[in-house]
């Protein structure tokens, strides 16, 4: 999953005898796992994914081994459906809080997947005085989210309250504030599922307008203009909602720090009718970014899941003039069942799935992946390499040259590496991980001195000077850093730093969101 300039060296060439199809994977799906199987693995790989989790499905897993294989797999962060834990209750806490060291004992980080309006089903059991309305003003309880009233002061003080309790019961490296805006998908046109009703909502918009969004369909106001009023203060409600909630977020910061904070959001810049549909609307949401530090993770919208992989670098271009904020841009990819007419599967997998993250991750700097259990068994242990960026590769003999814009881990069998004509720490599990730019990597002699075999953050340079290593990093979360043994010393921007290893693990240990500089021994 290159795009190469050259390739130079021995090496083999497939034939078959008829096309693959026209994208590339209609007819032969699974070609290159097919390739793998026969000892052709991939040369490259990219640890740096996330993935969405949801407990419903995987109550009877076991914690340490589904970690192992997610971050096998090239996951980075779990983002953990947590509407199941927003009520204290003894068996999903202690499910969660296993699955939590789990994952950081593997270097995988986990995330809290909130759902507002959708709080918990206690929550809105207890309260239907806070339940939100539709327009034939019938309580939301839309598909599997029961949405409350978040224009209410009340409610939303409980929510606030319930949420910090939460993420201070739990070990977060990040909060995911997703599809925070209202319903429905068909819009206007379908009462029964259209919000916000609620009276919170409707007295506020008929002290701005003079009369009630509900004659949009008693037929007092049938006409284009009301409707259109109505359409727009509701799409700056919801900008006012993410506002809200990110600065709730950033509060519950302040007692955890190094919490990282992403905003999920559907594309309506692709899809242009999400706008008047649920009131999403980048344009108002991505100048946010100027005064809130948040990662802004644009959702694949369901009406064009039929399409192919081309859509995320047009995706991508339709956001760029609304941010100056490129590496805060992020791409959520749905791993469903499309109820669209799609061929050869119904389902996102093989050629057609690694396509649709290769592509995604040269347009984005981050990819995401709904969800965890949706991929597929064939497709696990190709999704890292799929999501590696090689602008260039060349191969001399002994000695590799390769450009990468993102960082790349690379297959290595060699015992000891040199890059840059140095001794190079970042070795393990028969990877060599490398940082972003131009890189000539050769054997070596196998170094004594502590070596890194993970790290779960941008690479930003590395140096090995006899048993000692020095790393620089960047991080939006706390990082989790492994080593092939317990290290004896170590150093945060000069200063001590912990060299408590996570219990269960080898060695791991978490390290300060940000940029730092780490020198271990």
């Amino acid at each position: 999953m290159i795009r190469s300039k050259a390739l130079v060296g021995a090496g083999a060439v497939l034939w078959v005898a008829t096309s693959p199809g026209e994208s590339g994977y209609e007819r032969y799906p699974y070609l290159l796992q097919a390739l793998s199987d026969l000892g052709f693995p991939p040369g490259f790989r990219n640890s740096r994914l996330w993935a969405f989790f949801d407990y419903s499905y995987r109550t009877r897993a076991d914690p340490d081994y589904l970690a192992a294989r997610w971050r096998t797999a090239g996951i980075a962060a779990l983002h953990v459906a947590s509407w199941h834990f927003y009520d204290t209750a003894a068996d999903r806490d202690d499910y969660l809080a296993k699955l939590i060291a789990a994952c950081h004992r593997h270097g995988v980080l986990v995330y809290a997947w909130v759902e507002l309006p959708h709080v918990s089903e206690k929550f809105w059991a207890d309260h239907p005085e806070w339940r939100e309305k539709t327009a034939l003003l019938q309580d939301a309880q839309l598909d599997w989210r029961k949405l409350m009233n978040l224009q209410n002061p009340e409610c939303t003080a409980a929510i606030r309250t319930g949420l910090k309790a939460m993420m201070t019961r739990f070990d977060w490296d990040g909060i995911n504030l997703a599809e925070l805006y209202f319903e429905s998908l068909e819009g206007a046109g379908n009462p029964a599922r259209f919000t916000p009703m609620n009276d919170d909502a409707r007295k506020a918009f008929r002290a701005e307008a003079g009369w009630d969004p509900l004659e949009i369909w008693s037929g007092n106001r049938p006409d284009a203009p009301s409707l259109r009023h109505f359409l727009d203060f509701r799409a700056n409600l919801a900008r006012k909602m993410q506002e809200d909630w990110l600065a709730a977020a950033e509060n519950i910061r302040l007692a955890k720090p190094g919490l990282d904070i992403v905003l999920t959001h559907v594309d309506d810049r692709f899809d242009t009718g999400m706008k008047d549909s649920i009131g999403a609307d980048a344009g108002r949401v991505l100048p946010l970014l100027d005064k809130h530090s948040f990662s802004f993770l644009i959702e694949d919208p369901a009406t064009v899941w039929n399409l192919g992989p081309q859509r995320y670098p047009e995706i991508a271009r339709r956001y760029h003039p609304l941010t100056t904020h490129q590496e805060r841009l992020a791409i959520d990819i749905n791993i469903v069942d499309r109820y669209q007419d799609v061929y050869p599967t119904k389902q996102q997998t093989g050629a057609e799935l690694f396509q649709l993250v290769h592509l995604a991750s040269t347009a984005f700097a981050r990819v995401a992946l709904y969800f965890e259990n949706s991929i597929l068994r064939p497709d696990l242990l190709l999704l890292a390499a799929s999501s590696a960026v090689v602008t260039s590769y060349t191969k001399d003999r002994r000695r590799v040259t390769i450009d990468t814009p993102s960082g790349v881990e690379i297959l290595w069998s060699a015992e000891g590496a040199g890059v840059d004509g140095k001794p190079w720490p970042m070795l393990g599990s028969g990877m060599l991980r490398l940082p972003p730019g131009s890189h000539s990597v050769e054997p070596a002699a196998k170094r004594e001195g502590i070596a890194i075999k993970d790290l779960n953050a941008t690479l930003k340079t590395a140096v090995a000077e006899g048993r000692k290593v020095t790393f620089t990093y960047q991080s939006e979360s706390r990082a989790l850093v492994s080593f092939d043994r317990h290290p004896a010393t170590l150093e945060i921007d000069g200063a001590p730093g912990s060299t408590t290893c996570l219990e269960g693990s080898n060695c791991t240990i978490l390290l300060p969101s940000g940029e730092h500089r780490v020198a271990v021994q």
